[in-house]
């Protein structure tokens, strides 16, 4: 059996059709406010401090080298001060020159800000394991995500040719190692997939299923893989990911049979590839986990 990567499975479904990101150096008495967005916004500062103000989060004081995750799209104010006088971000950048916007009158503060705006059928799979806000420091272990960082910021400051598609590639593979730091941390919200594929013994379950979602999984089979009791691998899938290790097959198969059928994989096939006996059967698990048919979601 092939080595499963789940969190590349997962984001290679999550299928961006937006994102944006721009640097910014600003100083003086500054707020910029955005209003609440579906979107996945990402923030670093690279110079100086200010204050970040999350709709529903504490206050947030941002200082150099730290990396924030604000996976909900929430409303925000990030600024020298809550009360300064707020300017909205969007505008701003839409009046702004460059990929590099300034202002105030001095660069007291320098970083970048981004969002991606996810389309694929995984994306309430990923921002139900993530808390209001991700933020991660610049320590040994983020090392990778600075350079990531710096090197953005170094092509939106000086625009080069084949930058834009450079620009691309570097925002996401920002958002894939902001969330392998993540995994990596103890911060996981118990009850999400992200959780139990923190814990090793659970994750080499979770990387059998992505290995092969259409083979004949049993909790026996399951709790094997993970190297614990059948009764003592149930409880600890269904504590740790707050569904039981069947359910999570069972949705895995219809997140993979969503992005399929919206390519344009026949029903007939994606039902064999995923383990259903026939289409009959697909349809009926397709519509108890999804809420529509498989000819609806292809209409749709």
């Amino acid at each position: 059996m092939t080595t499963a990567d789940p969190l590349s499975d997962l984001l290679q479904v999550l299928r961006p059709r937006a994102y944006g990101f721009r640097g910014l150096d600003i100083g003086g008495d500054w707020a910029l406010c955005l209003p609440p967005q579906p979107v996945v916004r990402c923030y670093a500062l690279r110079l100086g401090a200010c204050g970040l103000w999350i709709d529903g989060a504490p206050p947030v004081r941002l200082v150099e080298g730290d990396f924030m995750l604000v996976p909900h799209g929430q409303g925000l104010t990030m600024g020298s001060r809550l009360d300064a006088p707020q300017v909205d971000l969007n505008r701003f950048f839409t009046t702004a020159s460059g990929d590099t916007a300034v202002f105030g009158d001095s660069r007291e503060c320098s970083g970048l800000g981004g969002y991606f705006e996810m389309a694929g059928s995984a994306t309430d799979s990923l921002l139900h394991a993530l808390p209001p806000v991700v933020r991660l420091g610049a320590g040994a272990d983020a090392s990778g995500l600075v350079w990531l960082v710096d090197r953005l910021m170094a092509e939106l400051r000086t625009p080069r040719p084949g930058g834009r598609l450079i620009a691309e590639h570097l925002s996401q593979t920002l958002l894939v190692e902001a969330l392998r730091l993540h995994l990596a941390s103890a911060e996981q919200r118990s009850g999400t997939w992200l959780a139990a594929l923190a814990d090793p013994q659970l994750a080499r379950a979770i990387e059998a299923i992505h290995a092969d979602p259409g083979a004949r999984w049993t909790l026996e089979a399951l709790a094997k893989r993970a190297g614990l009791s059948r009764s003592g691998f149930a409880q600890r899938f269904a504590e740790t990911c707050g569904e039981p290790a069947i359910a999570y097959l069972a949705r895995w198969r219809m997140v993979l049979a969503t992005d399929r059928l919206a390519r344009g994989v026949p029903i007939a096939s994606v039902a064999r590839d995923l383990g259903y006996g026939s289409e009959s059967a697909f349809g009926a698990a397709f519509r108890r986990i999804t809420g529509v048919s498989p000819g609806q979601l292809r209409k749709a």
